[in-house]
């Protein structure tokens, strides 16, 4: 990305379900974060291109590891001086969490719809003060999917106020599958549902308009993969600028690089449809929308400085505070009993794979008895770090023989994951940093790409000191 142009994706990592809005002259962005402590990441820019976390909106989740779960596709809304988050927990019902300013504090999460299978929620407040909400539903928790249900809702979004009303049903389009993912808008008065079906990795986004919020809707599909390479261009946010122009932020399923964020350029066709990217394909960049702004990306590098973790830091579960701490420009993780899989394993530090070839390092010293390293982490798991051994401290890494490094002092590990995800382990034994064990594949997990994890493992009398954690992206350290 450059001063006046930009490529896609523009967040490249992880960001799965982005939901987008403007207030004022500052762009905010929220993604589902589902069982990852702490959850529903708080985003804000000045251009649409140059993105920087700022908080995070949920701070508790569950005490184990539960894939598949917790905090699902999220829609940001500003309304009556607040920012509000509606979610859908598939094993609880549709929450939301609030606040008057979107670094924090927000609100304990709030259930107006209690229920399983509800998901994907948006909520629209209309100009005679009467509030709505629209929702998906999740067929692995209520048997059903491909539709879109519409409830009236206390403008304080308390409760809703109704059984609700069948607005869209997929079923009775010709193709389409796995309806899901509802933004509901307001446009010189007509109303507008935008939402993807297909599925994640082959499927389109459509809109849906009506006259009156609760139907008939009339729907055509806007963005689909087409000639290009982005395959299943769907689900996200339509948002403009000061200046009068539209884009539509969505997500492209990368596998084991998460869902990375697109950002086409949107205008409102003759018809008065919108029209989406070149033509209702994928574009691979073009002007930022709001030329002069600083070039910033999210957070991946840690001196570990600060008086907290980074944002771009969370657990796999909620973690206890005698986990961590920080000490002098360093990270001390407490050897903690878990389980051996490092992906089910609470006490797993991790961030989100950067979606281009880069190489992660650190040094960690370990105290005591444990096992402590740096880990890809996925719906299979590997790692290179350090043990304490009857023979000693060893490098260890997979099937590797431990390699003696002797006791109580610093050892350099990393990562260098190139294209396709493919992962090669590094250690300093003695001779620089040099691969070690086999080449591992990184892979998803459930709706989750991979994650960059530090671990400290044991039985809690051992303790791991890590220094700087450096991620270098095309020969340059992203900051």
């Amino acid at each position: 990305m450059t001063g006046e142009t930009y490529r896609n994706p523009v967040l490249n990592a992880d960001w799965s379900d982005p939901d987008v809005i403007r207030v004022g002259d500052d762009f905010y962005l929220t993604a589902s974060s589902f069982t990852k402590v702490p959850g529903l990441p708080v985003l804000h820019s000045r251009d649409l291109v140059n993105w920087t976390i700022i908080g995070h909106a949920v701070t508790r989740g569950y005490d184990d590891v539960r894939p598949g779960c917790g905090v699902w596709a999220p829609s940001l809304r500003h309304h009556g001086g607040r920012f509000w988050i509606f979610y859908g927990d598939p094993d609880v019902g549709i929450c939301w969490v609030s606040a008057e300013d979107p670094r924090g504090p927000w609100t304990p999460p709030h259930v107006v719809k209690p229920g399983s299978g509800l998901i994907d929620p948006c909520p629209l407040w209309d100009d005679d003060g009467q509030a709505y909400l629209v929702h998906a539903w999740a067929r692995s928790r209520s048997g059903v999917n491909n539709r879109l249900t519409l409830h009236r809702m206390a403008p304080d979004g308390s409760r809703v106020l109704d059984e609700g009303t069948l607005v869209v049903d997929g079923d009775l389009l010709p193709g389409y599958r796995t309806l899901e993912g509802p933004k509901l808008y307001k446009r010189d008065g007509t109303y507008w549902i935008f939402a993807p079906a297909g599925g994640v990795e082959q499927g389109w986004q459509s809109v849906f308009r009506a006259d009156s919020i609760s139907g008939p809707y009339e729907d055509r599909i806007v963005l689909e993969q087409g000639g290009t390479d982005v395959n299943g261009p769907h689900q996200g946010g339509w948002v403009d600028t000061p200046s009068g122009g539209h884009w539509f932020m969505h997500f492209q399923d990368r596998g084991p690089y998460g869902r990375v964020v697109h950002l086409q350029p949107m205008e409102w066709g003759d018809d008065g449809w919108p029209v989406m990217g070149d033509r209702g394909e994928p574009v691979a960049g073009g002007p930022v929308p709001v030329p002069g702004g600083a070039p910033s990306a999210p957070a991946t590098s840690d001196d570990f400085s600060g008086p907290g973790l980074g944002l771009q830091w969370s657990w796999q579960a909620d973690p206890d505070p005698s986990w961590w701490e920080l000490r002098d420009g360093t990270l001390r993780l407490a050897c903690v009993p878990g389980p051996e899989d490092l992906g089910r394993r609470p006490a797993v530090l991790g961030q989100r794979l950067p979606g281009e070839p880069c190489t992660v390092t650190t040094t960690l010293t370990l105290e005591g008895e444990g096992r402590a390293g740096l880990a890809v982490v996925g719906g299979a798991s590997a790692s290179v770090g350090v043990e304490r051994t009857p023979d000693g401290t060893a490098v260890v890494c997979g099937d590797l023989r431990p390699v003696p490094v002797g006791d109580g002092r610093p050892v350099t590990v990393g990562a260098r994951i190139g294209e396709g995800a493919l992962v090669t382990f590094l250690a300093d034994t003695g001779d620089g940093l040099c691969e070690v064990g086999e080449p591992f594949q990184a892979t998803q997990d459930k709706w989750v790409g991979a994650v960059l994890g530090l671990y400290a493992a044991g039985d809690g009398e051992g303790h791991a000191i890590f220094e700087a954690f450096t991620v270098h992206i095309d020969g340059h350290i992203e900051r």
